[in-house]
């Protein structure tokens, strides 16, 4: 396995894509391109796993797939269609990044990937003989993780949360549209259940303390839940800013731009408000 640190809007330890064995795990955005073929060094991927389609993941796979056309990439079948078409994908983000203009300077172009690339998953496949797929929701309706079987080692994109070592701060990533508690805590089991050797995170590295890191990570979502759901966006996104100066160090730039707190809050808001929605129409 290689960590490649595409180095998001220049800073380093935000957004790690993996190289395993030729195969690219979450390529990272469109604007980090360059970064990115700079590390490959003109090699050619055999290979893209998406573990889901936020543009911080994803959004560099059809422009790759230009230079790429022949290039297999792997998508839970909720992500699938946003990818060939991702125009309601744009929209939506638009709403959280200041229009188009402010979500094309923070992740760049996005370019459509043409359908018959797309190996399309439903969770509990094996994929490229060596990667186990499981369908792994609570970040996003439309997230796997993959198991790499020889080296033991999960590649988890956002369901194991954001922490970017040394730091052993965890933040469970919360943006909306569809986070679900429930679900999350199970696609967690399903990561403890695979009893990895190590954990690759998207933001940001290798984690070896895998049942700590879990455990840290399920009190921090439900921590985060509880504030939330007390508090207005205000006090909760200077609590969690108040968190990441006291335990993140010279890191905190990189947290910021890996879970920005409004997001955490509005997505966490979201899922408060369709949970009372649901209650009261019971």
């Amino acid at each position: 396995m290689r960590p490649i640190d595409v180095r998001h809007k220049g800073i380093a330890k935000v957004i790690c894509c993996w190289e395993v064995d030729g195969v690219l795990v979450d390529p990272g955005p469109q604007s980090t391109e360059g970064a990115l073929l700079q590390a490959l060094g003109g090699e050619t991927p055999r290979a893209i796993l998406l573990t889901h389609i936020h543009f911080d993941h994803a959004g560099a796979t059809g422009s790759l797939l230009r230079r790429w056309p022949d290039l297999p990439v792997y998508v839970h079948e909720r992500g699938a269609p946003h990818m060939a078409d991702p125009s309601r994908l744009v929209a939506s983000a638009s709403r959280l990044y200041g229009g188009e203009s402010g979500l094309r300077e923070l992740f760049g172009e996005v370019v459509p990937v043409p359908e018959e690339n797309m190996q399309v998953l439903r969770g509990g496949e094996t994929v490229l003989r060596d990667f186990r797929v499981e369908y792994t929701p609570g970040h996003a309706s439309h997230h796997v993780a993959y198991l790499h079987q020889p080296s033991g080692i999960a590649y988890v994109g956002d369901v194991a949360g954001v922490r970017i070592p040394p730091s052993e701060l965890v933040l469970a990533p919360t943006p909306p549209p569809d986070i679900d508690v429930e679900a999350w805590e199970r696609s967690m089991e399903i990561l403890e259940g695979w009893a990895p050797q190590a954990l690759a995170l998207t933001h940001f590295g290798r984690v070896d303390d895998v049942a700590a890191h879990l455990a840290r990570l399920r009190e921090r979502l439900h921590e985060q839940v509880r504030l939330a759901g007390a508090h207005g966006q205000e006090a909760f996104e200077a609590g969690i800013r108040q968190r990441v100066a006291d335990q993140a160090g010279d890191l905190q730039d990189a947290y910021e731009l890996a879970a920005p707190p409004e997001q955490l809050y509005l997505g966490l808001e979201r899922w408060h408000r369709k949970r009372a929605e649901a209650a009261g129409a019971g």
